[in-house]
């Protein structure tokens, strides 16, 4: 069986900076590389289109800055398929099922973001964040119980998404990968000096500045360490909220903006550790970014994130929303950076999106033997 013509559909694409955006547009180059085709649907923006990348229409999210959501339309261009894959349950997710639909072919649903935590961009009213979040969590299960098979990143999603949606729709662990031929060790004096990062430690963190993230404690945490340097890349809505605990910590912060994709492989290198609190992570592609480059990772035992860091060989774990326990692994990181960067290069292999990929097909395969579930299954 050759490689099946994919379609992929998602809300969210370049030049937003995201796990999610890193990943369709990482599996679309490898898999086209060897011989596939994968078209990606994904909201107009500023970006400018390779072929077989379709924007359709979209607005601005008024409660999300950046992000934009498309309408949940078909292009003209992409009305044939072997298998549809949709990296959202929302608008453009829509768009993915009634394509799959249409040609009777599977629909393979991603997961990659746990909606409900993202609620409070909403409101901050209790009662109308609790309605959000229970109306996300709803619509998820349906929507990821009609699809004919649902991957997720991690064992630990994976487990929870188990019991939430049908027990016939099978749930496949396909890891995100990393590129390491772009992410590994690279020279670091030229970006440092670029950015005027000092000598000491680098303790930093690069991705989107969101509250659900919990990147104050790693701010907190590093307030009362010795010759530690802080430096964050991206930007995000928690970003004013953090330099502010930086000041009021008297941390000695950086705070970069974004960072282009190529750059980013120096910013790891050039850390001792990268800190990552957040407790909402599928997976945490940017933690395995990091190992990559031989950057160990101080991290929370939560989701995904646990799965990736192996205490004492990639980093350190504590328990999620315990800042002392946070600080704690972070020390012993900073402590232990020489050994644990020579086993953060030895997992290179196992991270590589080639495996990653492999095991994209063996699921795109299982379900193109079976009859796809909206044709059998109409009245779903």
């Amino acid at each position: 069986m050759g490689l099946p013509r994919v379609v992929a559909f998602t809300d969210t694409y370049l030049p937003t900076v995201n796990g999610v955006t890193y990943t369709v547009n990482t599996w679309r180059h490898h898999w086209e590389a060897s011989g596939g085709q994968m078209d990606v649907v994904y909201p107009s923006s500023a970006y400018t289109p390779e072929t077989g990348e379709h924007a359709v229409g979209s607005l601005a999210l008024p409660f999300y800055d950046g992000f934009r959501v498309g309408t949940p339309q078909v292009p003209d261009g992409v009305r044939d398929a072997d298998i549809v894959h949709a990296h959202t349950p929302f608008s453009l997710g829509v768009a993915g099922r009634r394509l799959a639909r249409s040609l009777s072919v599977p629909l393979i649903a991603s997961y990659h973001t746990p909606t409900a935590e993202y609620a409070r961009y909403i409101s901050e009213l209790a009662p109308v964040e609790r309605l959000v979040r229970e109306t996300a969590t709803s619509y998820e299960q349906w929507f990821l119980g009609r699809a004919d098979a649902v991957i997720t990143p991690s064992a630990a999603t994976a487990s929870a998404l188990e019991h939430r949606i049908n027990d016939d729709t099978p749930v496949h662990i396909v890891s995100n990968g990393v590129d390491t031929s772009v992410f590994r060790p690279v020279e670091t004096d030229a970006f440092c000096d670029a950015y005027g990062l000092p000598d000491g430690v680098l303790v930093g963190y690069t991705g989107r500045h969101g509250h659900e993230k919990e990147l104050g404690r790693l701010v907190e945490a590093v307030a009362t360490l010795d010759d530690v340097t802080l430096v964050f890349g991206g930007d995000g809505p928690a970003r004013e909220r953090l330099e502010g605990l930086a000041d009021s910590h008297d941390v000695r912060a950086r705070f970069l903006g974004f960072l282009q994709r190529e750059e980013l492989p120096a910013f790891y290198s050039a850390l001792d550790v990268f800190g990552f609190p957040s407790p909402v992570e599928t997976e945490g592609l940017v933690a395995l970014e990091a190992i990559a480059c031989g950057t160990p990772v101080a991290g929370v035992d939560a989701g995904g994130l646990g799965e990736r860091i192996e205490d004492g060989v990639t980093g350190y774990t504590a328990p999620p929303g315990d800042t002392t326990s946070f600080r704690t692994a972070l020390e012993r990181t900073i402590q232990n950076r020489d050994r644990l960067r020579e086993s953060c290069l030895d997992r290179r292999k196992s991270m590589d999106v080639a495996q990653s990929l492999a095991r994209l097909r063996t699921v795109y395969d299982d379900v193109r033997s079976r009859q796809p579930r909206e044709r059998t299954n109409p009245s779903h």
